[in-house]
């Protein structure tokens, strides 16, 4: 099934749907005064200076590129005033009837391994975005401000299902392809955009401010990355990420990523889908010597694999993602009624596996968005492009396959609407599908009560944010018309919501 046929196009969320006024009367007003998030002419900051070009003259072509899209933003706000896609900015949070626990919500919710961008992915939803918004806008955010584990040098694969029409589509990276020995061909910004496009809202433009106003004015380096940099050293990362004496920078420390600003704002003018990645792959080849390679990085959206259960119908990314495998232990276990001591008491001693991040997306109608990337290494090939600010990955064999990217999605009773969802991503799990499979198992064989739920949701989550990101399980859960957001281990990963 084509993945582009209305079979897989994203209903509007049911908050939106006519014929729904009687659901309406019970969520709060739409916030009625749009606002913009503010753009400001970059500045060259000292120690981040922009390669291959004169600094009067990037900060001249950055200034121009912020005036544009702030002048495209505020035309689009004032074309859509009066309709709900015209609320584009981070606005207050309505006032809820009603208080939930942490991690529980009346309407959407979005967990990452970054504070800020949990924060960005919960205005985008506040602001009229879906969950697709959400979590795009929040990949694109931890590329700025968590390059150790993904980027727009990263490959992504993605599992969307859409609670309005039921249609479950898998974002697919394909085969990994190499610009040179060594370094990854992007495909992070053409995935992102072909996700936006078929089931976004809120502009494309929207999506990109936020994180190049973080690159520009800069971000504070959190725990996850702190400890990264200790580990990996400065060579190939200054003077992005290194004090003047050369060490890297540590806990709290400000970064900006100019250039990095400057090609997101180039991304956010892109007139075609087609130009969507192509100053970034510009600007890449020419820092590295190199012709631009005859075949392009090509994302693609595909049905997801699915299989039926007892409790329902699961769903997975096809290969070469390790969906597949995941669907022939999930098979394999549930035949046998019982899963092996070794299978689930604790993970395989394996290859180093892939470092990753995974962020999730989900609303109270049964919509959720899974997402999870890689540079393969930490910091990837660990060479920083001058001209981009940009890391790319070294994943290069194409006949491995992704076995870090087997996000799931198990939607309870299909003839059941008000029936419970499920979905799973993990980062940085030493064999992802078998962790998955024996969290799933357990999930079905022992199922909740409904004062579990609750008693689970009363537990405070402690931020343990030196743990958020790697070897993290995510889990989104649609529970009583309520989202709720949840990590293990419990509190690794920040959430936001409303």
């Amino acid at each position: 099934m084509d993945a582009t046929t209305g079979a897989v196009l994203y209903h509007k969320l049911q908050l939106w749907e006519p014929g729904m006024e009687s659901e309406e009367e019970e969520e709060e007003e739409e916030i009625a005064e749009p606002l913009v998030l503010s753009l400001r002419r970059l500045q060259n900051t000292p120690g981040n200076k922009v390669g291959g070009l004169p600094g009067a003259w990037t900060r001249l072509l950055a200034g121009l590129l912020l005036l544009a899209v702030s002048s495209s933003l505020a035309l689009r706000q004032l074309q859509g005033r009066n309709s709900p896609k015209g609320n584009l900015g981070p606005v207050d949070l309505p006032a809820s009837r009603h208080s939930h626990h942490p991690g529980v919500y009346h309407h959407s919710a979005v967990i990452s391994p970054a504070a800020t961008c949990s924060q960005l992915g919960q205005e985008l939803l506040v602001a009229g975005g879906n969950v697709v918004d959400a979590g795009v806008g929040a990949a694109l955010c931890l590329a700025v401000v968590h390059p150790h584990a993904t980027g727009l040098g990263a490959t992504f694969w993605g599992l969307f299902y859409n609670g309005s029409s039921g249609n479950s589509t898998a974002l697919t990276a394909g085969p990994a392809q190499i610009l040179a020995p060594g370094l990854g061909l992007p495909t992070a910004l053409p995935a992102l955009h072909l996700l936006h496009t078929h089931f976004g809202r809120l502009p494309w433009s929207h999506l990109l401010a936020k994180p190049a106003m973080l690159a520009q004015k800069g971000f504070e380096v959190d725990a996850p990355l702190a400890s990264a940099l200790a580990a990996q050293g400065t060579e190939g990362l200054c003077p992005l990420f290194c004090h003047t004496n050369g060490t890297p920078l540590g806990l709290g420390a400000q970064v900006t990523n100019p250039s990095l600003a400057a090609v997101l704002l180039r991304e956010a003018l892109a007139s075609s889908p087609d130009l969507v990645g192509n100053a970034l792959l510009n600007l890449l080849v020419r820092d590295l010597g190199l012709e631009l390679p005859s075949v392009q990085p090509k994302p693609s959206l595909e049905p997801a694999l699915q299989l039926p259960l007892p409790q329902g119908v699961l769903f997975t990314t096809p290969g070469p993602s390790a969906g597949p495998e995941l669907m022939g232990l999930l098979e394999s276990t549930l035949h046998s009624k019982t899963p092996s001591p070794a299978s689930c008491s604790s993970p395989l001693q394996t290859a180093e596996t892939p470092v990753s991040s995974a962020l999730a997306t989900v609303d109270s109608h049964g919509s959720m968005l899974l997402l999870t990337s890689s540079l393969n290494s930490s910091f990837g090939s660990g060479h920083l492009s001058p001209s981009t600010g940009v890391l790319l990955s070294n994943l290069e064999a194409s006949s491995v396959p992704s076995t870090w990217a087997c996000p799931l999605i198990l939607r309870g009773n299909l003839d059941d609407t008000e029936d419970d969802m499920l979905g799973l991503v993990a980062s940085g799990i030493p064999r992802g599908a078998k962790a998955m499979a024996c969290t799933l198992f357990n999930h079905l064989t022992t199922p909740q009560t409904q004062q579990q739920v609750q008693h689970q949701a009363q537990q405070r989550p402690t931020e343990s944010p030196g743990i958020c990101g790697q070897e993290a399980l995510l889990q989104v859960v649609v529970h009583a018309e309520h989202a709720q957001v949840s990590s293990i281990p419990s509190g690794c990963c920040p959430f936001q919501g409303y």
